[in-house]
């Protein structure tokens, strides 16, 4: 009775991947559709800049950094007790279970002003058990020119949790590391000189293509009604923009919200070696061909036996191995594929019943033998 409501399970599941693949092939297969500018491109200097600080995490609940394997815990302790007027003898072996040394991130948005708050990640960096109920203390934010651009501290918020009792743990997500929102505090701004060059602008195209640049110098140069936008290569647009201020900023958001077809994007497939997942997009086409897709398995079965010497013999119990090599190939047909958009090109692979590391093999042969019409890419 479970070995047929299994059979049933599994033969449900399959059918409901397939439903998805297919509604999925379906959703690729529309047509494009007109997007904002600001969904394709951005202007140039304006972006976000990396911020990374080291610092120390204190009131841990015994969970810290142990201090004989990460002494560099104890060192910044030290450290920073000296610049608070505390003078730690030397030799000192501080037994420090409530401190961990932590990396903080964050994410400087453009236009920052001193005194704006910002969210900061802190991680572990020494050999801390968990961050939860810690307290980070002041924390210098640098850029990549080493300038201090902002400077975190609060209480942190981890999302796991973990017990631990009698040699035995169980844990919920990651302990090492936690989250402050508003835990920054900005303390210089990045400067951004928009249209320093008598108001010239610069729309760069987040994905490089010569059909979509030349869509978006139509629609803004119709847009104005005059010739404000000229394409320099595939990805970067040159703009004539206002020399005032405030003008710039409208113009600017009125680009913004032009819509644009973008071009359609190339055929793609895309190999995620580590998941085994395999992902297409609507262009992808499969030239009549034949396939052969067989798998072999080695089935070693291996059981062990006792040799019982006979009584008074001196002899000593050994245990022997006795093994089973059995090798299976399933049998494998020639089988046509073919398909002129992504449904037939799905429905064509899902005859062939292979699992998704057969199909990355499949796909590379069809593509070595002028079949497949995509470009294979494995992440």
């Amino acid at each position: 009775m479970s070995t047929s409501r299994a059979i049933k399970t599994a033969s449900s599941l399959r059918l409901v991947t397939r439903l998805l693949i297919l509604l999925l092939a379906a959703l690729l297969a529309l047509p494009a559709q007109a997007e904002r500018i600001r969904e394709l491109a951005n202007f140039a200097g304006v972006r976000d800049n990396v911020l990374v600080g080291y610092g120390l995490v204190v009131g841990l609940d015994g969970t810290g950094d142990q201090t004989m394997q990460a002494p560099f815990t104890g060192q910044s302790l030290i450290n920073m007790l000296s610049q608070l007027g505390i003078t730690v003898p030397p030799g000192t072996n501080m037994q420090l279970r409530n401190v961990a040394a932590v990396m903080v991130t964050a994410d400087l948005p453009p236009f920052s002003r001193p005194g704006q708050r910002l969210d900061v990640n802190v991680s572990s960096v020494g050999n801390a058990r968990s961050l939860r109920g810690g307290t980070l203390l002041m924390t210098p934010l640098k850029g990549a020119d080493s300038d201090t651009y902002a400077i975190a501290q609060g209480n942190l918020v981890v999302a796991g949790a973990g017990a631990e009792a009698g040699g035995s743990s169980v844990q919920i997500n990651q302990q090492a590391g936690g989250r402050i929102a508003g835990g920054a505090m900005v303390e210089r701004e990045v400067p951004v000189d928009l249209g320093a060059n008598g108001g010239l602008l610069e729309l760069e195209l987040k994905e490089a293509d010569f059909g979509t640049a030349q869509r978006v110098v139509s629609a803004i140069n119709s847009e104005f009604g005059r010739p404000v936008a000229a394409a320099r290569n595939g990805r970067v647009i040159a703009l004539d923009g206002p020399a005032n201020d405030n003008s710039r900023v409208n113009f600017m958001a009125r680009v913004e919200n032009i819509r644009v077809t973008p071009t359609e994007a190339p055929a793609r497939v895309v190999f995620n070696s580590r998941t085994g997942s395999v992902v297409m997009n609507s262009a992808v086409t499969l030239h009549r061909a034949a396939v052969a897709h067989g798998n072999l398995s080695i089935v070693i079965d291996t059981r062990f036996g006792v040799s019982q010497p006979a009584p008074f013999s001196e002899g000593a119990t050994v245990v022997i191995p006795d093994s089973d090599i059995e090798i299976q190939q399933q049998d494998a047909y020639l089988r046509v594929v073919e398909g002129a958009d992504l449904v037939d090109v799905v429905n064509a692979l899902n005859a062939l019943g292979a699992t998704p590391d057969d199909l990355m093999a499949i796909l590379e042969a069809l593509k070595a033998a002028g079949s497949l019409r995509a470009d294979l890419e494995v992440l």
